[in-house]
């Protein structure tokens, strides 16, 4: 027997006369009926994808636009990073009395990021997209570009890397660079002109991407205090309050947004609720609960790292791998919670080799 539509129902109701409890109760029946089929869909999925298909109906296309990608090879992702490091040196070597007179007034700044743009942000833009056919042949370009410059100056010194803040200002270059990198990837990838080898692989390979928390976790830990020997004045309870506030706020406003636009999320990633500044406030949580110095932390965050790929191939891969998912928080979230267990390692190492010089 074929069920009535209740929708049909109610829409073929005839009033002779206007009656206003009649149509209240319509309403209430309608908006019943819907919040029914919401809840109906949303408990029968396993995924961020549980939203009704009308909200957003390129949702699951975007979603399978960057799922399921192999990755490219190691040797090309260097070559990639390579080639904005060799923009980088052939800038302040072909314009360094811009970069030393930046400071001193408003047009040598605008200036200065004015060559930022041409030596930088295009090229890094154009090497990443339209040209990611050609990464090797650019690699070399730049190179004989930075000897030839080289060679005409016949002296080769970066102003950022003379006096006693030669390092501080090196760490804060490679920042910029990573933020940059970050920023373009980001927002490029759900583009068709970004090579999809770039964007993060489903289960194994390297891609450009798949470095984006790594780099955040090593590079927090290569400019935090403990790799400095700086003593904190407050308590390691009130440090890590101040330090994950932020990023807790932030991620739980990336989650109420993508909740409330319906916003394409590939579970793969991270898991259903979790998202990239969960893991670095846990990371904080866990390093300043764990304070180890800086000598010691590389042998340390070796350890942890050699024991987390351990039990990655002791059967912890199988379960991170599979696309069953539970009700509780921890199994539709085991990406970005089980990753805890190993990003404090990555960051423990690049304490240590701070404070061991590398």
């Amino acid at each position: 027997m074929v069920k009535p539509n209740p929708f049909i129902i109610v829409e073929s109701t005839r009033f002779s006369a206007f009656d206003p409890s009649k149509v209240k109760n319509i309403v209430w029946l309608k908006a019943l009926i819907s919040c029914n089929k919401f809840t109906t869909a949303f408990s029968n999925s396993s995924s961020m994808d549980s939203f009704p298909r009308s909200l957003n109906p390129n949702k699951h296309l975007r979603e399978q636009f960057v799922s399921n990608l192999p990755g490219s090879s190691m040797l090309e992702v260097s070559a990639l990073l390579n080639n904005v490091a060799l923009l980088m040196l052939l800038r302040h070597t072909f314009c360094s009395q811009t970069v030393n007179d930046a400071c001193r007034s408003l047009k040598s700044y605008l200036a200065s990021v004015a060559l930022d743009y041409v030596f930088l942000v295009l090229p890094t833009l154009l090497i990443f997209t339209v040209l990611a056919e050609w990464v090797y042949i650019c690699l070399i370009g730049l190179l004989l570009l930075l000897v030839f410059f080289t060679a005409v100056k016949r002296t080769y010194s970066l102003p950022y890397m003379e006096g006693p803040n030669a390092s501080r200002a090196s760490i804060s270059s490679y920042r910029v660079v990573m933020m940059f990198i970050t920023c373009l990837c980001i927002l490029a990838v759900d583009f068709r002109i970004y090579p999809r080898e770039y964007a993060k692989t489903e289960t194994y390979g390297a891609s450009l991407m798949d470095l984006g928390v790594g780099s955040f976790v090593l590079m927090n830990a290569v400019t935090s205090r403990q790799a400095r020997n700086i003593k904190s004045s407050m308590s390691w309870w009130k440090a890590a309050f101040k330090s994950t506030t932020p990023l807790l706020l932030l991620g739980f406003a990336r989650l109420a947004s993508t909740l409330s636009l319906d916003y394409q999320v590939h579970v793969g990633e991270y898991g259903v609720n979790w998202n990239f500044f969960f893991t670095l406030a846990g990371v904080s949580i866990l390093t300043s609960i764990l304070n180890v110095p800086a000598e010691y932390s590389g042998i340390l965050g070796s350890v942890i790292l050699v024991g987390y790929q351990s039990w990655l191939t002791n059967g912890l891969n199988v379960y991170l791998l599979s696309n069953e998912r539970g009700t509780d928080v921890i199994s539709r979230n085991k990406e970005g919670i089980f990753s805890l267990f190993v990003q404090p390692g990555l960051c423990y190492l690049g304490g240590g080799s701070k404070s061991t010089g590398i």
